[in-house]
């Protein structure tokens, strides 16, 4: 009995270890996210940019834009259909790192999951999904905030029409030799609540869906674990409108934040923080207010998240 346990205790442990070539399933991850999210933004940009100018309305009343639409007349008036895709260069940028990042993080976080509290399962349980979102929606964060900011404040048309719009290095510049380099993260908060929540309810929008369909193809005798395009498409559409209605209220206080011209400010005047702001928004347009913009928001993500969804799937089936 001696024996048998000082082999037993000789035993090398057996850790747990993540599947091979990381590196190159990383670099397909990059690749494909960035593919599919840029192909999405040119999609969305222009519903985007409404969003953002009314979002960012003064707070006092009359507003600026009675709508959605209104904003599209009178942005199209004021600029003409480039107008609406001013600034498009940073989102661009941002939407190849957010999805490259989103899906890289999301499928790391899941096989870190089955090498430690899920060994040798396929398919994780659905509460493990929405974590693994929510895990890569606030990693993603850090690295979107500074992309969204001057996106921002080039998206906002200039107070008085003949000034000239300043460019993304002026606005660079400017957020530097005001803030400094702490300025760049400026409406952190509210990307890491909107990126945190959001991408939860993106993932878990999408598997859910996903897993209905693949109920329903097992049913009906199609036993293949991949999804027909349309079925995609649908999960795709569903999770886009997850991710913006869930957590819309914190992009619209992120996005004021960000739009703030600090150049009009007291110099003794503090800076507004993500409270302070939330707290006049709601006492000034309640939850109403949280919300402007929000339908033309989901109307354009269905889509364009649709496409992201499929393009990235796409591209991994045939190259995967």
């Amino acid at each position: 009995m001696a024996t048998d346990h000082a082999i037993i205790a000789e035993r090398p442990m057996e850790l747990p270890s993540l599947p091979p070539n990381q590196g190159l399933e990383a670099m397909k991850d990059i690749v494909f996210g960035s593919t599919a999210g840029m192909a999405g933004k040119l999609i969305e940009y222009p519903f985007d940019t409404v969003k953002v100018r009314l979002q960012s309305q003064p707070e006092t009343l009359p507003l600026r834009y009675k709508g959605p639409l209104d904003c599209f007349r009178q942005s199209f008036q004021a600029d003409g259909f480039r107008g609406l895709y001013r600034g498009i260069s940073a989102p661009m940028t941002g939407a190849a790192v957010e999805t490259s990042c989103l899906f890289f993080s999301y499928r790391l976080i899941q096989d870190a999951l089955r090498a430690t509290i899920y060994p040798n399962m396929e398919h994780l349980p659905f509460l493990a999904l929405i974590a693994s979102g929510a895990l890569s929606g606030s990693v993603t964060s850090l690295a979107l905030t500074p992309i969204e900011l001057v996106k921002c404040k080039m998206q906002v048309p200039a107070e008085s029409a003949s000034l000239k719009p300043a460019g993304p290095m002026a606005i660079i510049t400017t957020i530097f030799r005001q803030e400094g380099l702490i300025g760049f993260w400026r409406g952190q908060m509210g990307t890491l609540i909107r990126e945190t929540g959001g991408s939860a309810a993106w993932f878990g929008g999408y598997e859910g869906v996903s897993a209905l369909f693949r109920a329903y193809n097992k049913k009906h005798s199609q036993h293949q674990d991949s999804l027909a395009l349309h079925q995609q498409m649908i999960a795709g559409a569903t999770a886009g409108i997850s991710y913006n209605f869930l957590f819309y209220p914190a992009d619209t206080i992120k996005s004021r934040m960000q739009t703030e011209d600090i150049s009009r400010l007291p110099v003794s005047a503090q800076r507004q923080t993500f409270w302070s702001v939330t707290k006049a928004l709601w006492r000034q347009q309640g939850l109403k207010g949280m919300y402007r913009g929000c339908g033309i928001t989901c109307a354009r993500s269905a889509p364009s998240s649709a496409f992201i969804f499929s393009v990235y799937e796409g591209l991994r089936s045939h190259f995967g």
